[in-house]
């Protein structure tokens, strides 16, 4: 309206039947009237909500209409096709947690699921009070069976050994300093063995000495057990890698 109104006017003066006031009038309406228009078109474009990224939304907080604060959230946006996971680590095995390395991450809620990940990130200040470093690791989720906040473990091979001994962790049994497990003899009565330790695994544990590949060795009962007591043996689940299990 107030452009129509300084054209009207315009058109008068030119033909000199008006006053140049009365066109100076309508101008000064017409600059106003524009920036009151740029004022609310600037409202209007922060009415709606631009995502950064596309992604998946969570529950709605507010409802349409509503007044809200500034930095109030109204939502949650996820992105799930790659995810971060935070994890630490000792010291001693940052020489093989290198940026690019490879992880392995699975959860809880989808037994059996692990995805393949690497090493994003190593901070470069350890927690003095662990003496543990803060590690990335990122990884892609087909399927978006990870979420934002979940649980995780993460694991990664340090070392490989070909034709390891590993026995289960419950086969082992400690006394004083010393560890030994329970050696089935062929005549069916068993005899301790000193033992020296290597890498321990979730359910096993690498045997550097004190036993030889097939070995046959006692998994549970052992505190029952004496030198040269006589036991029916049982086969079971192996706790080690093949070429270096004892039973």
């Amino acid at each position: 309206q107030s452009q129509t109104t300084y054209d009207r006017v315009k058109a008068v003066v030119d033909q000199g039947a008006g006053a140049p006031q009365d066109l100076d009038d309508a101008a000064a309406s017409l600059k106003v009237a524009e920036a009151n228009l740029a004022l609310a078109k600037s409202r209007l474009s922060k009415t709606r909500i631009v995502a950064p990224f596309s992604g998946v939304l969570g529950a709605r907080r507010v409802s349409p209409g509503a007044f809200i604060r500034a930095g109030q959230a109204i939502t949650d946006l996820a992105k799930l096709d790659e995810l971060r996971v935070n994890f630490s680590a000792p010291e001693r095995y940052l020489g093989q947690l290198h940026r690019g390395a490879e992880v392995s991450i699975s959860t809880t809620a989808y037994p059996g699921y692990v995805i393949r990940g690497r090493i994003d990130v190593v901070d470069p200040v350890l927690d003095p009070g662990t003496r543990s470093a803060r590690i990335v690791a990122r990884f892609r989720n087909p399927g978006g069976k990870f979420r934002p906040g979940m649980s995780a473990n993460v694991s990664a091979v340090l070392s490989q050994r070909q034709n390891a001994l590993t026995i289960p962790s419950e086969a082992i049994f400690a006394e004083g300093d010393q560890t030994f497990a329970y050696i089935v003899k062929t005549d069916s009565t068993v005899t301790k063995s000193a033992l020296t330790l290597g890498t321990r695994l979730p359910d096993a544990v690498e045997v550097v000495k004190g036993l030889e590949p097939g070995m046959t060795v006692v998994r549970t009962g052992h505190q029952k057990l004496f030198e040269g007591a006589k036991v029916v043996p049982v086969a079971s689940r192996p706790g080690g890698e093949p070429g270096g299990i004892a039973q």
